[in-house]
């Protein structure tokens, strides 16, 4: 019988990889996606016919136990949430409703379910925030800077204490920085690639950003979809950091990938905006993924400058088939 699982947020950058990987291992697979007038199936539609999409709501917990009736899945990953940083201080409640909230709606959907579940949450190092050491693991103190970092913690705590409560198998993955050419155009690291793509097509002369000093642990997510997988592959359930252990500020980001077309002289093609500033900001999130590599085996396998060639390529074959 093949392994049936259930994942939300099927149509970002992640739930799209994990779908990829899981049809590898054979498992059916069922996407969970927002009932809206128009499909976003930019990552997903090489995926319709090899899974099956069903309708649903992190906010409504009676279309996820719908859904969960209709997949009768042994694996939940949760993926789904608000996941723009920035947009959470224009949307804190909706951030909350749905990235922290949707969390506590999923677990009581799988508890009344009664039948048993593995549950994976997505956590992130946004929750470690104004971080009180470096590189940060599973034990390092939370300081979530962000309306969307305070939600995710409020979901990693809920994810423990109904595992802690209802032995329930939930594991969370405590997730640095990770990108991959399948990123939304309005997170910083594609903006850069886009952008740097379009200047070197001659269709922009700019790219405007925020703050080109914040550093971050970068890697490729269909690495980090692997240890997702891992996690739950484990007798016991447990919590773990995935991150590759490297800092890069987002100027590295950008040097990189403006080299990748040949352009040395980058910072005459970049404005600031203070728009795009956050109100508190994050300066430095590097990961300790030492407990990953020694109870699931994974390390990642792509470096930064494999990761930001592969994004900045991507983009520039993109705009040459348009």
């Amino acid at each position: 019988m093949k392994k049936r699982a259930l994942i939300t947020g099927i149509n970002g950058m992640d739930g799209s990889h994990l779908a990829d990987l899981l049809l590898e291992k054979d498992y059916e697979v069922f996407g969970l996606e927002r009932r809206i007038s128009f499909r976003e199936r930019v990552n997903t539609g090489h995926l319709v016919g090899k899974i099956n999409f069903l309708s649903g709501d992190l906010t409504d917990q009676n279309s996820l136990l719908r859904a969960l009736s209709d997949s009768e899945p042994h694996e939940v990953y949760n993926l789904a949430a608000q996941s723009f940083v920035g947009e959470s201080w224009n949307t804190p409640s909706l951030t909350s409703n749905v990235t922290g909230m949707g969390v506590l709606r999923m677990l009581e959907a799988i508890r009344e379910y009664k039948k048993p579940v593995k549950f994976y949450q997505a956590s992130t190092s946004e929750m470690f925030g104004k971080a009180v050491e470096c590189p940060a693991s599973e034990s390092t103190p939370f300081y979530p800077r962000s309306p969307y970092g305070v939600s995710k913690l409020y979901g990693h705590w809920i994810t423990k204490n109904y595992r802690e409560s209802y032995d329930m198998f939930n594991c969370s993955g405590i997730c640095f920085n990770h990108e991959s050419e399948r990123r939304g155009l309005q997170f910083v690291t594609r903006k850069i690639t886009d952008g740097v793509a379009r200047i070197a097509s001659g269709l922009s002369d700019h790219i405007t950003l925020g703050n080109l000093d914040a550093k971050r642990d970068w890697g490729y997510a269909v690495d980090y979809v692997e240890a997702i997988w891992l996690m739950l592959q484990q007798d016991n359930p447990d919590d773990f950091v995935i991150a590759t252990g490297e800092c890069y500020s987002v100027e590295d980001f950008l040097e990189k990938s403006f080299l990748c077309v040949g352009i040395s002289d980058w910072k005459k093609y970049v404005k600031q905006d203070p728009r795009f500033m956050r109100p508190a900001e994050v300066d430095v999130l590097i990961g300790d993924y030492s407990k990953a590599k020694n109870t699931l085996g994974w390390e990642p396998t792509t470096t930064f400058d494999q990761l930001v060639t592969r994004m900045v390529e991507c983009d520039m074959n993109r705009l040459k088939e348009r």
